[in-house]
């Protein structure tokens, strides 16, 4: 998409939004070459720019947009809530709207999960957790050796420093390198681009067998494993095969390994469940969440643990067991109602057995791709889509990075009304949960043509 000339109101915004506002995740050089898109409204499923033009949104607003945009459930609370108090701390303070979520919080994720430790982001939710995981051992004097993570390749867990740490992705996190510690990293289980294929090829779980090797060699030093449980999202939309975490989290137990399952993207019904470890009856030791809690409306994290974990810090002040970390926005009223609003819609309006359906229209609408000689692998977990573009199906050879196939595919869809984002040369796919039947097949449609129109 070309970049045009555009006076008056919306020409100032685009010409501030590329002198001025540096976005996440984006090089500004090429951003500076296209018109920008600069969303003003929304409703539904949908975006509207400052020209009026509506979009699609095929990626929930970065995968957080759970009822759609403008829910009026989720608005209201919001508004009653603002009309009482916008914000107080909970250091040495406490408010309703954190006590209640709280409360909903520990009835929905897996069993043995009772405390809650709120932060502000999916990173900051990651970091709470690889801190209790190793404040944890060290105040527990029988294993207090355990100072390491083991964590899995094209793995994403935030962009703060300890969560780059226990990434897998070497574009986000290798320039950083200087600033991390270090992890024992084992491959995860890619299936399309496996290593192991040749030695492993009916997938015998060769990965696990390199997961269950680390934790025979480093068990004494390891204080937890973290994965994002059944699909690895800012990695391509890696689906795991049926039966991986079951046998991690197997393996965390025999090793005496904390897990630690960061379901900042995958919860909320994302992949067609309440939080991805109930498909296979998993309870982790720690779980991050994020992104959906609020229903897309704003910034709030948990942390959610064990009581055998938060026993080990229990003391006397003098003990210096106390957990010390915290966020000037720790459990803000407004978003803690914001998601006590969004927990009420799954309920009230059935969210997840509405989701069903969809699930399989999407699913049959994904077959057609495989048409596109570009499209190596589809992979689906739920709403969670990665769509893998190759130069040469047979050999799996990847386009080279300058064509920027992914790129090109984005600037088509959105002429043609849609929004996605690339991975790469991944197309994601991850709209609102509440996206009709109808928009789905559009969502799917623009994004085949948009391919067939990048790549010819």
């Amino acid at each position: 998409m070309k970049k045009k000339s555009n006076p008056g109101r919306a020409g100032h915004l685009e010409k501030i939004d590329q002198t001025v506002l540096w976005h996440p995740f984006t090089q500004m050089k090429a951003y500076a070459r296209i018109e920008p898109l600069i969303v003003e409204e929304g409703k539904g499923s949908y975006l509207k720019d400052i020209h009026g033009r509506w979009y699609l949104d095929g990626i929930s607003s970065l995968w957080v947009c759970v009822h759609g945009h403008r829910k009026k459930e989720i608005d209201q609370a919001m508004i009653e809530q603002i009309r009482k108090i916008s914000h107080s701390t909970l250091l040495g303070l406490t408010h309703t709207p954190a006590i209640e979520l709280a409360e909903e919080l520990v009835k929905i994720v897996p069993r043995g999960l009772g405390k809650v430790f709120y932060s502000d982001n999916g990173s900051t939710a990651v970091e709470v957790a690889l801190k209790m995981a190793f404040q944890f051992w060290q105040q527990s004097s029988r294993r207090n050796k355990k100072t390491k993570f083991i964590s899995l390749k094209n793995g994403y867990h935030g962009d703060t420093l300890g969560s780059v740490s226990v990434g897998g992705i070497d574009l986000f996190h290798g320039i950083y390198k200087p600033f991390l510690f270090s992890t024992f990293q084992v491959e995860s289980p890619y299936c399309y681009r496996c290593p192991l294929a040749q030695t492993y090829p009916r997938c015998g779980f060769g990965c696990l067998d390199l997961l269950e090797g680390e934790m025979k060699r480093h068990g004494s030093e390891v204080a937890a494993l973290i994965l994002e449980p059944i699909v690895q999202g800012a990695g391509g939309m890696i689906v795991f095969p049926k039966g991986y975490l079951r046998e991690a989290r197997f393996l965390c137990t025999k090793y005496h390994i904390l897990m630690i399952a960061d379901e900042v993207a995958t919860g909320f019904g994302r992949t067609g469940k309440m939080f991805a470890c109930e498909h296979e009856k998993v309870s982790p030791d720690l779980m991050a969440l994020s992104k959906g809690i609020t229903g897309g409306y704003l910034p709030l994290a948990a942390t959610l643990t064990t009581d055998e974990i938060y026993q080990a810090f229990l003391g006397e002040v003098q003990d210096l067991r106390t957990f010390y970390h915290g966020h000037s926005y720790t459990g803000n009223p407004v978003a803690c109602r914001a998601a006590l609003a969004n927990l009420r819609i799954f309920k009230s309006e059935g969210v997840l057995k509405k989701l069903s359906p969809k699930i399989r229209v999407l699913s049959e609408e994904l077959k057609k791709f495989y048409d596109l000689s570009a499209v190596g692998d589809v992979r689906q977990k739920g709403f969670m889509v990665g769509i893998e573009l190759v130069a040469e199906r047979k050999t799996k050879t990847p386009f080279l990075e300058e064509e920027r196939i992914g790129q090109k595919v984005v600037l088509e869809a959105r002429k043609r009304g849609v929004i996605v984002r690339p991975l790469g040369d991944v197309i994601v796919l991850m709209p609102p949960l509440s996206i009709q039947e109808e928009e789905l097949r559009k969502l799917t449609r623009v994004v085949y043509d948009s391919i067939e129109a990048a790549v010819s």
